[in-house]
């Protein structure tokens, strides 16, 4: 089984969750958590260039998290979607409903 790693690191009006291996129904829990703790009050950004598979659970994370960042005035940003991210988020037909970025410089409160 495929792991999830996670690396977080404070930006000035941001946190960055660097992610790599797979986003599944098995690695899920631990980003849920941690995107829900910090969308809150920050925005969040997942750093998805080296995440090797995507399934629905996953989307699911990042759409509640941005959902949850409009409720709360923050923003989920997705930093260097990896061809497996972009196209799932493509399929899905939510690729244009998040903020694109590639590098965290392009992280704004407006």
């Amino acid at each position: 089984m495929d792991q999830l790693q996670i690396k977080e690191k404070v930006g000035v009006n941001y946190m960055l969750l660097e992610l790599s291996g797979a986003m599944n129904s098995y690695t899920d829990v631990e980003l849920q958590q941690k995107v829900f703790q910090y969308i809150i009050d920050s925005n969040v950004v997942l750093d998805t260039e080296n995440v090797t598979q995507v399934d629905s659970s996953a989307i699911g994370i990042i759409i509640a998290g941005h959902n949850d960042g409009d409720e709360y005035g923050t923003k989920l940003f997705i930093m260097n979607p990896s061809e497996i991210v972009r196209r799932a988020l493509e399929r899905t037909g939510f690729l244009d409903l998040f903020h694109i970025i590639h590098s965290v410089t392009e992280v704004t409160d407006e």
